[in-house]
């Protein structure tokens, strides 16, 4: 099948989703072209890495001004600014014959005017990868961010982009998303009646290759190891919430346990927290599995947020036990008690950590688990062989009515 998978951003191994299904889509035999957008240097040794995996991959320059300027544009109109952001129609005038591919499948909110505009001007199907309900994120932030830009942007968007999404449903041949939460968010947007089929549950995978246990190394006594981009306002209402209210009470009981807060570009509110000798903020790793081999658990104590926290995925991938949140672990169907903890509320949350911290044992039968769950069900080849049934099925209804 030959595919045209316009993302908005350079897919890479911090952009999990687009660059592992591009490349498992190549290694199922399928003849992939990307489009996308560069922003800087870092973008563009990200293009010559994906041409390794990639029939073809275009690109034209997206400096941030104009994304700056595409924003103010978006604010005098009824649509939200994430849909406006990433906009270039330059795009377009390096693809040649779209209508030659066999599918269009564009990534996220910020590529929905590219999946509108080959919908209106072309006769491929499109398939369109919402990956969360933007709209349910948002709500959540607005009631619940501790990041003042986080919270004002919200404000701002919010009643914008729940009435595009709910009519973008509506639009394309198929419409995917990365858990049952974000699926029933979307339906409920819709002003009108859509199919169960319409939206498509497409979990997020790992990389079992690169994300997996190391048994050379022993992990480190009473470590905790939190991870994410730290400047995204979920996380940094997330660790914000680990280290004021659930890591004083683990601290009653072991005032030795280390917290490593390791992310790229984190907020200066998390930056504070190094005043703490218990707590290290690393800011840009080169390599996160160090980490996580390292640490006696992984902790998630996710406040809010959309589809499936990569975070966890990655964690139990390397073997780590993990323990999140209710909000988390409601978009991963492993077992609570089995393959990871589950708590609410500052005070379980500790409990159950310090049950982790003080039975090696049990930690490791956690973490053993985890790693078992991931290879059954999100590893990304198999995740990416459901996508190309959906290619099928939408290419075939295609043909049909033609």
């Amino acid at each position: 099948m030959r595919i045209l998978f316009i993302v908005p951003y350079v897919p890479n191994l911090i952009r999990v989703r687009p660059y592992n299904l591009i490349k498992s889509l190549t290694d199922l035999g399928n003849e992939v072209t990307v489009a996308t957008l560069v922003v800087n240097d870092a973008d563009k040794k990200s293009v010559e890495e994906l041409k390794a995996y990639c029939h073809d991959v275009i690109t034209v320059e997206m400096p941030l001004w104009k994304s700056l300027v595409n924003s103010i544009g978006a604010l005098f109109t009824k649509l939200p600014l994430q849909s406006f952001y990433s906009w270039n129609s330059k795009l377009f005038e390096q693809i040649e014959d779209i209508n030659g591919f066999d599918l269009v499948h564009v990534e996220h909110l910020r590529g929905a005017k590219y999946a509108l505009h080959v919908k209106e001007n072309y006769s491929v199907p499109v398939v369109w990868d919402s990956v969360d309900c933007i709209s349910h994120l948002f709500e959540q932030a607005q009631a619940q961010s501790k990041s003042f830009f986080g919270t004002l942007i919200t404000k701002l968007d919010l009643g914008r982009t729940k009435r595009f999404e709910g009519w973008l449903v509506n639009q394309f041949d198929r419409i995917l998303v990365t858990s049952e939460v974000d699926k029933s968010a979307l339906t409920n947007l819709s002003p009108n009646p859509i199919q169960d089929t319409q939206i498509y549950v497409l979990p997020n995978g790992v990389n079992l290759e690169y994300f997996k246990p190391d048994f050379s190394v022993n992990r480190d006594p009473a470590t905790l190891v939190v991870t994410g981009k730290m400047s995204y306002h979920a996380n940094v209402t997330m660790v914000l919430n680990l280290a004021h209210n659930i890591m004083p009470l683990i601290w009653e009981s072991n005032p030795d346990v280390k917290l490593y807060v390791v992310g790229k570009d984190p907020s200066s509110e998390i930056q504070e927290l190094s005043s703490n000798p218990n707590i290290i903020i690393t800011g840009t790793v080169d390599d996160m599995r160090p980490y996580l081999h390292r640490a006696t658990v992984a902790a998630a104590p996710v406040v809010y947020g959309a589809g499936i926290q990569n975070k966890v995925l990655e964690a139990m991938a390397c073997g780590t036990p993990v323990i999140t949140t209710t909000q988390s672990a409601q978009a991963i169907m492993a077992k609570p008690g089995n393959e990871f903890y589950v708590a609410d509320g500052a005070e379980d949350f500790a409990i159950k950590t310090l049950d982790l911290l003080n039975n090696p044992d049990r930690a490791n039968q956690i973490g053993n688990a985890g790693y078992e769950f991931m290879k059954e069900k999100h590893d990304w080849m198999m995740i990416s062989s459901r996508l190309k049934e959906v290619y099928n099925g939408v290419v075939n209804g295609q043909r049909q009515l033609s």
